[in-house]
């Protein structure tokens, strides 16, 4: 009997196939693709055992042993989910590690037993794996990248999204890039944030974009990190500079950091009084870790503003109050190592603007 299987990583990304990761949730858990799934052929433990027998009896003995332990009602249930999920999805395929045994018998049970074809990657995750990092290469990149920078508060990210050849790092990273950046659910690993970025380098390449915009985010977005080759290239780019009047950045900073950030607290914790806690634990932790750089009075101030700001909202249900310590967050914070770094550039500054104009002119950079 023959299966079908594939190579071509590039139409899979292209065309958003959903894909089966049969592997063990460990090892999904480790590094997997978007649009996949894990509907492992042995759970964790399952895949230890045999793992032991492969290394104490061989292959024969531990391919067995993997039938014994995947038998009956444990067999019937996981073909079951893999139907399921092919109905909805007929487009879907399959992989293990290698593109070996186990989605070699997840595909050989599927068409049996349940009646479907189902395509296989050839090579499973690594071959995938492989295609995606070469694909992170600085030198198989062919738009030439902007650099969207600005003041803090400015928006940068919200104009970024408003573009169609734009790459949004910080939502690849599920970080905001800043020193309150972390969101209530972690950051990708690493793996996940590498694989999630070449797709969109793929999808953008093949768009024929002669520009790529992205945020100055230096090497790193949160605890993920740009390959070092991309990052130089991402950052070798032209500038573009969004400006914006410090009231507005205030208002800014008020809604994503202050207003969104505590309504998602709230709503990951399913509690309103334990969600505000949650974050105020966060920002207080975080203004605390800078406390050093922003010197003893300016922390001091800083801090006392955040506190009754906080005690003000709880009292009165009014956020206006945290405009005092974003104020002079901003000013005396951010401001002065943004502008030391822009008076200092030695990057060319193509164009400078406000939200609109800045949008215009970014338009017109396909």
């Amino acid at each position: 009997m023959t299966f079908k299987t594939t190579s071509d990583f590039k139409n899979i990304v292209l065309e958003d196939i959903p894909l089966i990761d049969v592997r063990a949730p460990i090892e999904f858990k480790k590094g997997a693709f978007i649009n996949s799934i894990n509907l492992p052929i042995m759970n964790d433990e399952e895949r230890h055992l045999v793992g032991i027998c492969y290394k104490e009896k061989g292959n024969h003995d531990a391919v067995k042993l993997g039938h014994e332990l995947v038998s009956g009602n444990i067999k019937d249930e996981r073909i079951k989910s893999w139907e399921s999920f092919i109905t909805k999805n007929p487009k879907s395929m399959i992989y293990c590690f290698r593109g070996g045994s186990r989605s070699s018998i997840s595909q050989e049970w599927i068409e049996k037993y349940a009646g479907k074809e189902i395509v296989k990657l050839e090579g499973g995750y690594k071959a995938f794996r492989n295609y995606l990092i070469d694909e992170l290469d600085a030198e198989v990149q062919s738009s030439k990248p902007i650099v969207l920078a600005g003041f803090t508060g400015t928006g940068k990210t919200i104009l970024l999204n408003e573009l169609e050849n734009s790459i949004d790092l910080e939502g690849l990273a599920n970080h905001r890039g800043s020193t309150f950046g972390r969101h209530t659910t972690p950051q990708p690993t690493q793996i996940n944030f590498e694989n999630a970025l070449a797709c969109k380098l793929i999808k953008h390449r093949a768009k024929g974009y002669s520009h790529i915009i992205l945020e100055d985010e230096g090497g790193n977005v949160g605890l993920n990190f740009i390959p070092k080759p991309l990052a130089a290239y991402f950052n070798a780019g032209d500038l573009v500079v969004l400006e914006a009047p410090v009231e507005e950045r205030i208002n800014l900073t008020l809604q994503e950091y202050v207003i969104n950030s505590q309504s998602e607290y709230i709503a990951h914790y399913c509690d309103e009084a334990l969600g505000l806690q949650e974050w105020f634990n966060y920002m207080s932790n975080s203004i605390i870790r800078v406390k050093k750089r922003l010197g003893l009075e300016r922390f001091t101030q800083i801090y006392t503003y955040f506190e009754k700001a906080y005690a003000n909202q709880l009292k009165t249900g009014i956020y206006d109050f945290h405009q005092d310590w974003i104020k002079l967050f901003l000013t005396d914070y951010y401001d002065p190592m943004y502008k030391h770094q822009l008076d200092t550039t030695t990057k060319n500054i193509l164009f400078r603007g406000n939200n609109s104009d800045v949008l215009e002119y970014l338009k017109s950079l396909k």
